[in-house]
């Protein structure tokens, strides 16, 4: 029981955080409930959660404003969000996940997709299995520390972006299309769009800042990563 992960659900409808709680307890994790943002900031600031369920229209300030503050903040930036709205339309979406968020849930969705959904999420956070470390053209990355670097310098990712990174590390010079990331970096995650990659791939470029220009768009076909751009990205 101590070891239940513990879920953060930010939710100003005291019904549908009850009944997102109750599912969530019986399924063995461990929920907590925070009715706005203010309220959300103190559950974090007296125990960081394992993952938050993050409504979209909340009083004071909106979900996505939480998502952006909570990704600025290096004690929060590694804690999966997972935005849970009834904007359903492809924009608000894109909008959710350049905020932060690692998933987007449409309102109204089943106990299952949800618990699905929670669950992928706390297991891309954990830890890599794989101990072992890659480097190319400068660009270094260590997964039994959990750290990259350019030339040295060390850079700050997402659980996400780390471990899309690893992959294409793993696969140098290779093409991947959105459908083979989806599935060797998210993995049974069935519920994630294709255009999910394309935000976490930009913001892997982000992350990287000079060394984005590692990680190419093949037109039509998908991602690379290729040490052919070390010399762009080293000017």
């Amino acid at each position: 029981m101590k070891n239940q992960p513990r879920v953060l659900i930010v939710e100003d409808e005291p019904a549908i955080a009850e009944l997102i709680a109750v599912n969530l307890r019986h399924n063995g994790l461990a929920p907590v409930w925070a009715e706005d943002g203010a309220a959300a900031q103190r559950e974090i600031d007296a125990v960081l959660p394992d993952a938050i369920l993050l409504d979209w229209m909340l009083p004071g300030q909106s979900g996505l404003a939480l998502a952006r503050k909570w990704r600025g903040d290096a004690r929060t930036r590694g804690v999966p969000i997972l935005m849970l709205t009834a904007r359903g339309d492809e924009p608000d979406k894109v909008a959710g996940l350049d905020a932060g968020a690692d998933d987007y849930i449409t309102k109204p969705f089943s106990t299952q997709e949800l618990l699905a959904r929670i669950r992928a999420v706390l297991r891309r956070r954990a830890p890599e299995q794989v101990e072992d470390s890659v480097a190319i053209a400068g660009l270094t990355l260590d997964a039994a520390t959990h750290r990259v670097a350019w030339q040295g310098r060390a850079l700050k990712l997402g659980p996400t972006e780390f471990k899309l990174l690893h992959y294409l590390m793993k696969h140098p010079e290779r093409v991947h299309s959105r459908q083979q990331l989806l599935d060797k970096v998210w993995g049974d995650h069935v519920f994630i769009e294709e255009r999910t990659v394309d935000v976490h791939v930009k913001r892997l470029r982000e992350s990287l800042g000079p060394a984005g220009s590692l990680v190419e768009t093949v037109r039509g076909a998908g991602y690379r990563l290729t040490a052919q751009a070390a010399s762009r990205a080293a000017a």
